[in-house]
């Protein structure tokens, strides 16, 4: 699958610092460590409606943690999927009149020009499902031979499930008691109520075929991926084990990063899928977290249409810790559009006050957790003193705008 255009990064003098991170599964901040090359895995979409500003804020976040890990002078092998066979993809796709194909393909477009927008740097590897059911038949194999999966027995639609019990370490990524864990489950794709299951937290890894659904051949018949499984094996075979970090929104801690861990670990041995285990805040509209089956959308689409500039978005969901459940609202966005005319116009001065200062707050600041609100706060700052001192150094302007673009990703000039 084609990912998008990549926006040219400017490159700042020296290094950043070493990037600390909230580690969902340890529950506290922590270095990232990774070698010459630092590998993350971000869950995509499922392509069947617009981008919306949630979707944004997850994205961003990792923009923010790509973008630092180049300026501290690593490489970067980024991988994200697109869950582009799923349930509802074809509700929609039959609601609509349409093929669940041509939805996709669709939506996947216009998630890739929302993103060529926002400035996002793309993954290395973008790769639907579609494009790895191999790979998933492959890991069911496995699972199914070690006896962490088994076959329901159901004569007419026989699912493979995976035991939640086939590490001794499940649950150690979201720390959830069962009854939570039961709960998530249920109003999060699981079917805890599915007969014939050896438990009722055990996991879909391959869906029998039904009529009128898509299906692969496969050794255990045909069918199609579950969730979870999909980014487990998309992550095995185009980074290995050993990921530096799993990234997503926190609606994801359970049950889909739970168990896509858990099966990566169970088909590799290895006790911990992720080094790190990242999770974005969710985004608010109209009293309500932003999602598709709500309807409370606000779509990255629909403010670009508007002409709203993709850089005060990214000021906008910026003025918040990623990590906080926030609210957008017409004053953030309004907020964002004052704050971004300021610092374009200080950008623009012939000369100002001295940058090094600034310039180093802002990566200490954005690798302490990607703390973007004191991050801002450090611009904001200079761009006061520029605005209403001046200052002598006709380099500084540029400096600091090279800087917003290279770690925000926001473009003053």
């Amino acid at each position: 699958m084609q990912a998008w255009p990549a926006p040219t990064i400017p490159v700042l003098p020296g290094q950043g610092p070493q990037l600390r991170l909230y580690d969902s599964a340890d529950r506290q901040i922590r270095p990232v460590s990774p070698g010459p090359t630092a590998t993350m895995y971000v869950c995509g979409v499922t392509p069947y409606d617009a981008t919306h500003l949630g979707h944004a804020a997850t994205y961003l976040t990792f923009d923010l943690v790509h973008r630092l890990w180049l300026d501290a002078g690593h490489h970067v092998h980024y991988v994200q999927n697109i869950t582009d066979v799923d349930d509802p993809l074809f509700e929609r796709a039959a609601r609509d009149g349409l093929d669940w194909r041509e939805l996709g393909d669709r939506e996947t477009q216009l998630f890739r020009e929302d993103m060529t927008a926002l400035r996002v740097v793309p993954p290395r590897d973008y790769v639907a499902a579609t494009e790895a059911i191999d790979e998933v038949v492959e890991m069911v194999e496995k699972l199914l031979a070690s006896g962490a999966a088994y076959v329901v027995d159901d004569a007419e639609y026989p699912d493979v499930y995976y035991r939640a019990d086939a590490t001794v370490q499940f649950g150690y990524e979201s720390g959830y008691d069962r009854e939570t864990m039961l709960r998530l489950f249920g109003e999060r794709g699981g079917d805890p109520d599915r007969a014939g299951k050896a438990d009722e937290l055990d996991a879909l890894l391959w869906r029998a075929e039904r009529p009128g659904e898509p299906s692969w051949p496969s050794p255990f018949g045909p069918g199609r991926p579950g969730w979870h499984v999909e980014c487990s094996a998309i992550a095995l075979t185009r980074i290995g084990t050993g990921l530096d970090i799993q990234g997503g929104g926190s609606d994801l801690i359970f049950p889909h990063h739970e168990f896509s861990a858990a099966h990566a670990e169970s088909a590799t041995g290895e006790r911990r899928f992720a080094r790190h285990y990242v999770h974005a805040g969710m985004i608010g509209w109209d009293g309500h977290k932003m999602s598709k089956s709500r309807g409370n959308l606000v779509l990255v689409s629909r403010l670009r249409a508007d002409g709203v500039d993709p850089s005060a978005v990214r000021l906008g969901l910026f003025a918040g810790h990623y990590r906080s459940d926030r609210f957008w609202s017409d004053q953030v966005l309004a907020e964002a559009e004052a704050r971004l005319a300021r610092w374009r116009s200080a950008a623009a001065l012939p000369a100002g006050p001295d940058a090094t200062d600034v310039v180093a707050r802002v990566r200490q600041y954005l690798a302490d957790d990607l703390d973007t609100p004191k991050a801002l706060a450090a611009v904001d700052g200079w761009v006061e003193d520029a605005l209403t001192y001046g200052g002598h150094d006709a380099a500084a302007p540029r400096t600091v705008a090279t800087a917003v673009d290279a770690l925000l990703g926001i473009e003053l000039g």
